[in-house]
């Protein structure tokens, strides 16, 4: 799982599984034409691809996380402060804070959780 990117797509169709789960295979397909407008076939396919790379699961047509959504976008932040800031979050929010200012309260918010992390 050590590829967590996911196309837009793909990550719209991960929230329909999550908030759906667990989801029969065929009302998932379903699901995702009304909403994408795909064919079943596309639907398999992004489901096949997801559950390859350890997101999901597909026992028996009944579709199930194996990586919740909180966890999955955790490890993504992870991934993406790792491939663009060489690991540095420091770096990543001085990137982010030159192009948008804080306010008070999120300022506020960033102190509270670097002090629940001290332990």
């Amino acid at each position: 799982m050590s590829d967590l990117r996911m196309v837009t797509a793909e990550a719209k169709f991960a929230d329909i599984i999550w908030d759906n789960e667990p989801v029969s295979s065929g009302e998932l397909a379903k699901l995702a034409g009304q909403k994408f407008q795909w064919k079943k076939t596309t639907a398999f396919t992004v489901l096949k691809r997801l559950c390859e790379r350890g997101l999901f699961q597909n026992q028996n047509g009944t579709v199930t996380s194996l990586l919740s959504r909180e966890a999955f976008y955790a490890r993504h932040s992870e991934q993406y402060v790792e491939e663009a800031f060489g690991g540095s979050l420091p770096a990543f929010l001085a990137a982010f804070g030159t192009r948008r200012k804080l306010s008070d309260k999120e300022i506020e918010e960033i102190h509270k959780m670097i002090d629940s992390m001290r332990g």
